[in-house]
């Protein structure tokens, strides 16, 4: 057996004993397994289909969302598994640790997963770093946000200061407007406050390219739960504030059925296939309002090679995995992989 076979095989074996563990135990001691097989696991043959978006090449349409590496320490090890883009974060200027712990849910017979975490991370300095040493070639986005400290009124300047500092490490900036999981932070994405927002942060985007002569693209993450005369706003705030695309969606609070999982668990958002349905249609209304040609990344219940295609079909230019990622591995990209490229017939 071929050296990154035999890691492909420990992975999966690994994974039904992680999963007995608590959640966020088992997340930091799977990534921290990956980091110390990465060295002998390579990426599967068949990358592409590559995308070319923003101006760069994505060697194939399929990314991790944030939330997985939330402090850019495994890009490595997650890259050599074939991800054609990796997003790390959310960052916050300052570090913080986020909610009080227990924070990460397992609802195992739905397919999904419920998260409070609260943007705990390291703080931008200590992310920069991190991915100022990372070896991985591919496609790197940074999810930027606020402190949980700061009021609203100054949350832009918690975004610029994220992409001051992270600027010449990122392949593009990921505006995280939407994770149910702050205090208010939801409000960001009404109208006036999202272009209050924009505004201050594309003009620093703007210097920064003159200042390092490379541009990084502004994408916006919203929430599954916007109304629909919200989704109208959003589909006329990007263009006009200049919006490089679009993240489509974050975690829910609102799903029919899970209500009471939900307060059990005193809030956070839900993930994974229950999300599915609700994730497709704010795809579809994206694409109808925006048009054909601004960039949308699909994420939100992709639990199989089927909903990839489908978001694709959709109108989706790239797709991200999270929750289905957390339940199958790496079989799930690779068998994405296969699907969107399959080996020539003999």
């Amino acid at each position: 057996m071929q050296p990154g076979g035999a890691a492909r095989v420990l992975v999966s074996a690994a994974l039904p004993l992680l999963q007995r563990l608590p959640p966020e135990f088992a997340h930091e001691l799977g990534l921290r397994g990956l980091g110390l097989l990465r060295r002998c696991w390579q990426a599967p043959e068949r990358d592409g289909p590559a995308v070319e978006l923003f101006g760069r090449r994505f060697a194939n349409p399929v990314g991790l969302a944030a939330g997985f590496d939330k402090n850019g320490d495994y890009v490595d090890a997650l890259g050599a598994l074939g991800f054609g883009h990796i997003e790390v974060g959310t960052v916050t200027p300052r570090p913080q640790p986020g909610n009080p712990p227990p924070r990460l849910f397992r609802l195992r017979k739905s397919g999904a997963l419920i998260n409070r975490m609260g943007f705990n991370n390291k703080g931008a300095d200590y992310v920069a770093e991190r991915l100022q040493r990372a070896s991985w070639p591919g496609i790197r986005g940074v999810s930027i946000g606020k402190n949980a400290d700061t009021p609203l009124e100054q949350a832009p300047q918690d975004y610029v200061a994220c992409a001051r500092r992270l600027y010449t490490v990122a392949d593009y900036f990921a505006v995280n407007v939407s994770s149910p999981n702050t205090q208010g932070l939801r409000q960001l994405q009404a109208a006036e406050a999202l272009a209050g927002v924009l505004g201050p942060l594309r003009q620093e985007c703007l210097q920064l390219r003159q200042v390092h002569q490379r541009r990084v693209p502004l994408l916006v993450k919203i929430s599954p739960d916007l109304e629909e005369h919200e989704l109208h706003d959003v589909c006329e705030v990007l263009p006009r504030q200049g919006i490089d695309g679009v993240i489509a969606t974050n975690s829910s609070t609102r799903i029919p059925g899970f209500e009471a999982e939900l307060g059990a668990r005193q809030g956070g958002g839900l993930s994974g296939a229950p999300l599915a349905e609700k994730s497709l249609a704010v795809l579809r209304r994206l694409r109808r309002g925006l048009g054909a040609e601004f960039p949308i990344i699909s994420v939100g219940g992709l639990m199989s090679a089927d909903d990839v295609v489908a978001r694709l079909l959709a109108g989706a230019n790239l797709v991200q995995l999270y929750t289905g990622f957390v339940y199958r591995g790496p079989a799930l990209l690779a068998d994405i992989l296969q699907r969107l490229n399959p080996p020539p017939r003999r």
